[in-house]
């Protein structure tokens, strides 16, 4: 198993989210940089599904593309498009660059922040079902 491979992509993932809501606590908040890495945060920990799974995924930031690598394994993470969470691959990749769409409202902060916790606790079920310990 690659339970070391699995570690590693959690903990890169905690570190996006600290980062992310650490940011929050200051005056004003970069709320591009906080929902960046919310999406960063879900991604890794998809990957880190797959990867607890042997599943190849491809190189990318697409949250449609690693929940459908998901539910091929576990259909459950259907639920995942219900709460709407593949909404958050724009972060990943609108908001790197000046153009068209710059900064999130306080709104879509805080409901990236909000997506992305109840997808932690989604993720942590079901590797812990999956036979990954901490």
């Amino acid at each position: 198993m690659n339970e070391e491979r699995v570690k590693e992509w959690i903990l890169k993932a905690k570190n996006d989210l600290k980062v992310g809501k650490d940011e929050i606590k200051t005056k004003n908040p970069a709320t591009d940089a906080i929902c960046f890495h919310m999406q960063q945060c879900v991604e890794k920990y998809l990957k880190a599904f797959l990867i607890l799974n042997n599943k190849e995924f491809r190189r990318t930031h697409d949250l449609t593309e690693l929940i459908k690598n998901c539910s091929d394994i576990d259909n459950e993470f259907q639920k995942l498009y219900e709460l709407n969470v593949d909404s958050l691959t724009e972060y990943a990749t609108e908001l790197r660059y000046p153009g068209d769409f710059l900064f999130p409202s306080i709104e879509e902060k805080k409901k990236a922040i909000e997506l992305t916790e109840k997808v932690i606790e989604f993720m942590n079920k079901k590797l812990k079902d999956s036979g990954f310990k901490k």
